[in-house]
């Protein structure tokens, strides 16, 4: 849909134009019918955690919608992908867009958990294998790891302070780069602190390292999304001329990979969460390990989906916002800046918490980190 000429092989088809979109192919492709795709995918997700809101068991009849009906389903999303393209044009596509930019904030949140839960999950392994084996290349692993995690970031820290500000002016950018600098100094120092390492014996740099890293990525992605063209270089004006820009920069590829990498280990951590709690059972068991409680929730999984689908739709679409009511050119905004801006730090934030709160809270168990 965001492919260039697109509308033009799409009018190659006879009668195709003239019965699907009224004789206007434009409205099949762009960032409308990203809206348009994302919404139905979205639109599926929200029904069916609505559906499973509080099964428990593979005894409930509705778990079958879970993990049966296949076929049913996909008939399901492409029914409502046509749908989709009937909704009259109108606010929609300014409406879903601040939809989109809610629930893509959310999503990143999400993202935070996982990306920090992974960046422990990580250090301990490399960690144990050293102090299991003895073996000096893990110890070297983790320090060579760490050192180039923590290089890139602060080559990304020079690279902002040489594009994206301007000795006379983009003060906002020079605020948002040298307090994230900052905040992630602290952070760092905080997760090697005597104290902390004492409560918390699993912190360290490399977990710090990851997150200044994808601080730092959060930040180059919300001052990309700057309206003010001196202050951003990237901040070209998307227009029906050049649909295929949202999907073929450097920002929208690391995003979605980023997305992708974060879906299939949180996948991964809920089936080893599954193992290890069906490990000791008879193999006359094997076949229904959920009959007495499902291993995972159901409406969160499809919810964490929904998200899911507004987080792609933003991030192919630039998180740019219309400029006319028939989204042939999107801009810049400043509530995009804002949206992303905030969520790096309220990735520290969260980073930090889980640093401190054992130290304040000696008496609370905080489980396995």
């Amino acid at each position: 849909m965001l492919a260039p000429g697109m509308a033009d092989q799409l009018m190659k088809i006879p009668h195709f134009c003239e019965h699907v979109s009224e004789n206007n192919c434009s409205s099949l492709v762009g960032y409308l019918a990203v809206y348009r795709v994302c919404f139905a995918m979205a639109a599926f997700f929200l029904l069916m955690a609505m559906l499973l809101v509080k099964v428990k068991s593979s005894s409930d009849p509705r778990a079958k919608f879970q993990n049966g009906f296949w076929f049913f389903k996909i008939i399901l999303v492409i029914l409502l992908v046509v749908l989709a393209f009937y909704i009259p044009k109108g606010h929609f596509g300014q409406a879903w867009m601040y939809v989109g930019m809610i629930g893509g904030y959310i999503f990143i949140l999400i993202q935070l958990v996982l990306l920090i839960d992974f960046a422990y999950n990580w250090s301990e392994s490399w960690v144990e294998k050293y102090e299991t084996t003895g073996n000096k290349r893990w110890y070297w692993a983790l320090v060579f790891v760490t050192s180039g995690i923590y290089i890139l970031a602060i080559g990304g820290v020079v690279c902002f302070f040489l594009f994206y500000t301007d000795p006379s002016g983009c003060k906002t950018n020079k605020f948002f780069i040298s307090f994230n600098l900052v905040l992630c100094f602290i952070t760092s120092m905080v997760a090697i602190h005597p104290k902390v390492q004492e409560c918390q014996p699993s912190s360290g740099l490399l977990q710090a390292a990851v997150i200044t890293l994808y601080t730092m990525y959060l930040t180059w992605s919300a001052m990309s999304n700057e309206p003010d063209e001196r202050c951003n270089p990237s901040g070209d004006m998307i227009s029906s001329s050049n649909l295929s820009l949202g999907f073929s920069n450097g920002r929208t590829i690391i995003a979605a990979v980023l997305m992708f990498v974060m879906v299939v280990y949180s996948c991964l951590r809920t089936s080893n969460s599954s193992n290890s709690l069906t490990a000791t059972e008879s193999m006359e068991q094997v076949h229904d390990d959920e009959s007495a409680a499902v291993t995972y929730n159901y409406s969160f999984f499809h919810i964490t989906f929904f998200l899911a689908s507004l987080y792609i739709m933003m991030t192919l679409t630039n998180w740019y916002s219309p400029k006319d009511s028939d989204f042939t050119t999107l801009t810049s905004n400043w509530a995009t800046v804002w949206v992303k801006i905030s969520s790096s730090w309220a990735c520290l934030v969260l980073y930090l918490w889980t640093l401190l709160a054992p130290v304040l809270l000696p008496d609370r168990d905080f489980g396995h980190h």
